[in-house]
């Protein structure tokens, strides 16, 4: 096992990982795309082993996109079938990690077999009370404020609240997210330097960490490498240093 420098002991409450470049590793490699993903469940073992070993609070995962229903119907069907298998190989792991199962997203696209999985891991880990493991799938950050904003303005006109009990608190209690607290590290692999509608009102403060390594290759060193530089980082939120 790899040892933990201390200068990671300044370590993020939670991390959220964009898995990008599991296609692009995959065709340098003259191989079909669908084994990119298939080798990204590797590295998503990795990370969340280590983020149980820290301990962090929560670590989300950006595995499909509102968008990404765009994608080719063949690819979307073994995206769906790789995360049952996911749900159910490694729903025994996330008990005994003592890991907590969380999903954000929208739910109405998704099949009967993968919401089944996904109330089974749910069941086994719910009373588990290390790191929160949160998949965002079928997830985009406007769809997710806009049905935020849907169910307050329903609420209003139903008279269950007033306009002025609306505050980022309230927000913040009304996102599939409650309860978890903001992101510290954002980490987005495969080389792009974007945040593609993920959880934009979570990483309002959050440092950013942008990697050319596709997601297949990020390794625990890899991720050791960003905790280290967000221990390094000056958070400030707005305000200044002291002395400066």
């Amino acid at each position: 096992m790899t040892s933990v420098p201390l200068l990671s002991m300044n370590l993020p409450r939670h991390v959220a990982i964009i898995m990008d470049g599991n296609g692009r590793w995959a065709q340098a490699r003259d191989l079909p795309r669908i084994e990119g993903h298939r080798r990204g469940v590797t590295t998503v073992r990795t990370v969340t082993e280590m983020a149980s070993e820290l301990e962090l609070d929560a670590l989300t995962l950006y595995c499909l996109s509102s968008e990404n229903w765009k994608r080719p119907q063949a690819e979307l069907d073994f995206l769906m079938h790789l995360l049952q298998q996911y749900l159910v190989e490694e729903r025994r792991t996330i008990r005994d990690q003592n890991m907590r199962l969380r999903f954000i997203g929208r739910r109405d696209r998704l099949s009967d077999e993968v919401l089944k999985e996904i109330a089974k891991t749910q069941a086994v880990s719910e009373n588990n009370t290390g790191t929160e493991l949160v998949l965002a799938v079928d997830y985009g950050g406007r769809d997710e404020l806009t049905r935020m904003t849907r169910q307050l303005a329903q609420q209003v006109r139903d008279g269950e609240r007033s306009i002025d009990e609306i505050t980022e608190s309230l927000v913040d209690e009304s996102l599939d997210t409650a309860g978890l607290p903001d992101v510290d590290l954002m980490i987005r692999t495969g080389g792009d330097i974007r945040i593609s509608n993920y959880l934009l009102w979570q990483i309002s403060y959050a440092e950013l960490y942008f990697t050319p390594k596709c997601w297949p290759e990020f390794e625990r060193d890899d991720f050791q490498a960003a905790l280290d530089e967000f221990a390094g980082r000056q958070r400030r939120f707005g305000g200044l240093n002291v002395g400066a």
